[in-house]
């Protein structure tokens, strides 16, 4: 049967006005949600931070797409998690709990009969059980050790029948026990770095200068008193827009870049006759080989250069840097 509908002649400002309203209706959603918080979050938290074995995620339609977003986000902050499908569980996959999990059930009718199938056999197992619910009269509340409320006033969708505040704001509490727990084990930027070696965030967390400085006969460098033809002639060799001027130990005095170039050249300045000394810049941004290379992207776009010098403890000289060197290391 086609159904037909008025609504699909909609015009553009009506469209946007439904946009509008879904927003407007998911946000305070959330916002309800932190009017509601209570000690029962923190009791979640203990209860998920003492467990010695996993966490659990399990629901049942759009809840069950939620659960299993949220095992990732767990997995990836510090607290091994997993998704498991109820009606798998009914068949085998109850195998896989231990007394030592915690299950992490969410419904927000707190009655699906998949989930009431299974939750009688976790509490016999002894696994503790957090419920996410918008009823704390339902069945799966009152069988919890903890109860978390997701109740919302209505659902974005027009006939307040498709999940769609309810599967907002239970991610939004989901998101925040990963985020309060994340905070409780210090999980830092290295621990994540170790769970997403791969792609771009895994490049930016694990690709130190070291990795992409230019190295050895590569790195554009004159010696103090060099003229400054010479260092014009080593920037066309090294074509990296300047040149390092170092003393008889390899320590970096000053940098000359080819902006500097330009503006002497548009003063008329005959270079000829002088010396890098006279014309570059002295003590010049520079920064460790052994930091993340992001660092070196956030120093190039506070100061607002595209190369840098990399230093060694005793400010030798040990490598070279610009922006197209980032680029290609896919850090910026």
């Amino acid at each position: 049967m086609m159904i037909t509908n008025n609504s699909t002649h909609l015009n553009d400002d009506a469209i946007l006005n439904v946009a509008l309203n879904v927003l407007t209706i998911e946000a305070q959603a959330l916002m309800d949600l932190t009017r509601t918080l209570d000690i029962n979050f923190v009791n979640a938290v203990r209860t998920m931070l003492a467990c010695k074995g996993r966490v659990v995620v399990s629901g049942m339609g759009k809840s069950g797409h939620i659960a299993r977003k949220l095992a990732a986000t767990f997995a990836s902050t510090g607290t091994p998690a997993f998704f498991m499908h109820p009606g798998e569980a009914a068949h085998g996959d109850l195998g896989m709990i231990t007394a030592d999990d915690v299950v992490l059930a969410l419904s927000y009718s707190g009655k699906s009969d998949e989930l009431m199938a299974i939750l009688p056999a976790v509490k016999r197992h002894n696994t503790k059980l957090i419920a996410m619910t918008g009823n704390p009269e339902s069945p799966m509340a009152k069988l919890s050790d903890v109860h978390l409320l997701v109740k919302v006033e209505k659902e974005a969708c027009p006939l307040n029948l498709a999940p769609t505040a309810s599967t907002t704001a239970s991610l939004a509490l989901g998101d925040a026990l990963a985020v309060a727990l994340l905070e409780l084990r210090g999980f830092s930027a290295d621990d994540f770095a170790r769970s997403h070696p791969a792609g771009a965030l895994g490049r930016r967390l694990l690709t130190y200068v070291a990795n992409v400085m230019r190295l050895g006969d590569d790195i554009p460098a004159v010696s103090s008193g060099a003229s400054l033809t010479d260092a014009l002639l080593m920037m066309s060799q090294k074509r990296m827009g300047m040149t390092a001027v170092v003393d008889e130990a390899h320590k970096v005095l000053g940098v000359l870049t080819d902006g500097d170039v330009r503006r002497l050249f548009e003063k008329g300045v005959d270079v000829r006759t002088l010396r890098i000394d006279d014309v570059m810049h002295p003590n010049p941004h520079t920064i460790a080989s052994d930091v993340l290379a992001v660092s070196a992207v956030e120093m190039m776009q506070t100061h607002r250069i595209n190369q840098l010098l990399v230093v060694d403890q005793d400010h030798a000289l040990v490598g070279a840097l610009n922006v197209h060197d980032l680029f290609a290391a896919g850090v910026m």
